[in-house]
């Protein structure tokens, strides 16, 4: 649907606030464009007194203003709203690949660093033409853009916090042209559940369907979905059409997920996407090749397997052929002729094989299952007997032996009193 002339005019009195602020900033001399790493604000020469104390960095200069995740401290709430960066490599990549096929205009979803990149390359190349809108939950890059480049946007359950007029933002970006040469890259919190996502997407795929012919109705918005390759069945649950890319993706402030490790340690992050992989080209410097007979690109030693008829590794390494599962496995895994599937060495043939880790049911996690507060006891339980144990073992080694009183401390929540050792019945010399 257009948007209305009355609906326009709110939409420019709601950015008017934000914009003239961030002209106001990008206007002073170089001297006076300052930022507070302790507020992670953009300041005004009228608000310097009000941060003396606090760690103030000057002369940002307009390449730094263009970068503000390298000004912004990463978000590291684990539970809500962790924040990974895509590292330089990964953003090049993503950003060559979308020129390649044709787009002209990218929708990141909880990608800044890419948005970022894409807006540098057009500034600095005159033969790019991509355009990019970023949707993220961190309200703090909102001083960085104007009301076409960014909103406040929370991913799990669509919702733009500022309102309507954010909204007809990201509509007109998504129907421009009539849908044609737009793409949604996304890179949700690992944490999060995959169906509050899958809703969520299949909304901002329905906004772009309304800008389109009735004759386009059965066409598919283009989108890389960035999660570990574990989530494959899920995502695949409700996107059919989406199949995973070989390509590991790598983070700059992340320990474990970098490029060029080995084995185990290699990233399990990778890019699902309803584009067909053999319009896809992976980097072969950085050891990808492609399949002849998959007709798509695989990393090295992601081998063909004659049985299953595909390259079927998903984390890497070599997989091997089982012939009682009929399909390929991880290079550790056993068959296990009590559960009659492969599985790691060392697995417990009647744990919960899907959802809940604690009673099993798909509907909720173990943060939120009912049962937690029995096995919350469980644990408790078992610590303290691993500790009786503990002492027991610590009694006999010390039998004929002066006895040590530190080992015998008690460790009981709020009590540092020692243990009594006439109740332990042992000899003390």
């Amino acid at each position: 649907m257009p948007v209305q002339p009355v609906e326009i005019e709110k939409i420019v009195i709601f950015f008017s606030g934000k914009m003239k602020r961030y002209l106001r900033f990008i206007q002073l001399p170089l001297t006076q464009r300052r930022f507070c790493h302790s507020c992670q604000q953009l300041l005004l020469p009228d608000e310097w007194g009000e941060h003396q104390e606090h760690h103030v960095v000057g002369d940002l200069s307009v390449t730094q203003l263009r970068r503000p995740s390298q000004l912004l401290y990463p978000l590291e709430n684990k539970k809500t709203n962790a924040q990974y960066l895509f590292a330089d490599r990964t953003c090049r990549f993503l950003v060559g690949l979308l020129s390649t096929l044709g787009f002209r205009r990218v929708l990141c979803v909880g990608t800044p660093r890419l948005h970022e990149l894409i807006r540098l390359t057009t500034s600095g190349d005159q033969k790019s033409n991509l355009k990019s809108l970023l949707l993220d939950i961190d309200f703090r890059y909102s001083q960085f853009y104007l009301e076409d480049s960014f909103c406040h946007y929370n991913m799990f359950n669509h919702h733009f916090f500022d309102g309507k007029p954010a909204l007809e933002v990201c509509r007109a970006f998504l129907q421009e042209d009539k849908g044609e040469g737009v793409i949604m890259v996304t890179d949700p919190p690992f944490g999060g559940l995959v169906e509050p996502l899958a809703v969520t997407f299949k909304k901002l795929i329905g906004m772009w369907k309304e800008g389109q012919g009735q004759g386009d109705s059965l066409q598919e918005m283009p989108i890389f979905w960035i999660f570990p390759y574990f989530f494959e069945a899920r995502i695949c649950q409700f996107f059919p059409s989406f199949c995973m890319l070989d390509y590991q993706v790598d983070y700059d402030n992340h320990a474990l997920y970098k490029h060029g490790k080995t084995g185990r340690k290699q990233s399990p992050v990778r890019i699902f996407t309803n584009i067909p992989p053999n319009k896809i080209t992976l980097p072969t410097e950085e050891g990808y090749r492609f399949c002849p007979l998959c007709q798509r690109y695989v990393s090295l030693e992601n081998q063909h397997c004659e049985h299953c008829n595909s390259c079927t590794s998903k984390d890497g390494r070599k997989w091997k052929h089982c012939f009682l599962c009929k399909k390929c496995v991880k290079p550790s895994w056993v068959h296990c002729r009590f559960c009659n599937h492969c599985a790691v060495s060392h697995h417990s043939c009647e744990g919960p094989n899907d959802g809940c880790f604690i009673c099993g049911e798909l509907d909720h996690k173990r943060s939120s299952c009912p049962n937690i507060g029995i096995s919350k006891k469980a644990s408790k339980a078992v610590k303290k007997q691993k500790q009786r144990k503990s002492i027991k073992m610590k009694m006999e080694t010390t039998k004929g032996q002066p006895m040590n009183y530190n080992l015998l401390q008690g460790k009981r929540r709020g009590r540092k009193e020692p243990i009594n050792i006439s109740a332990l019945k042992c000899p003390v010399t």
